[in-house]
């Protein structure tokens, strides 16, 4: 019986197993603040990114976002994206919102929604929404309804 053949894989390098990754995006959503008084209460959370890619303005930034501009963020990337799948948010919270436990879960939420849109490779490199939401100051949602 003859041996099956299959293709010589030669050894990785050093550099090849260690080196810095092609394309870097980590994403941390941290530090939460509470704004306003009364009804006009809101929360933001800063959004810190570290890349290398190229579509990125940036290596290293940080923005501040409220909720309503991650479901805004997220329509956009739905409309954007075609048939690739926008991992949902962490639903609103009606009662007790501003309670740091409440605040620290929604952060948590939001963290794990940006790192699973940064993980998909087309989202990556092909979103043209999603480096202006991650490192531009002002995020105007009006821009990518068009």
């Amino acid at each position: 019986m003859d041996k099956l053949l299959r293709p010589e894989i030669p050894p990785q390098t050093t550099q090849e197993m260690y080196g810095v990754p092609e394309n870097i995006l980590e994403i941390d959503v941290v530090n939460p603040q509470t704004h306003g008084t009364g009804r006009h209460m809101f929360t933001t959370y800063e959004i810190q990114t570290r890349t290398n890619i190229p579509s990125f303005k940036f290596k290293v930034s940080s923005v501040r976002r409220r909720y309503s501009e991650f479901e805004q963020f997220r329509d956009i990337l739905e409309r954007e994206a075609g048939r690739i799948q926008i991992p949902p948010l962490p639903g609103k919270v009606f009662t007790h919102r501003f309670h740091d436990d409440v605040i620290e879960e929604r952060r948590k939420g939001l963290e794990k929604f940006l790192r699973m849109v940064c993980s998909h490779p087309l989202l990556q490199t092909g979103s043209r929404s999603l480096s202006a939401f991650l490192q531009e100051q002002q995020f105007d949602a009006r821009m990518w309804t068009s």
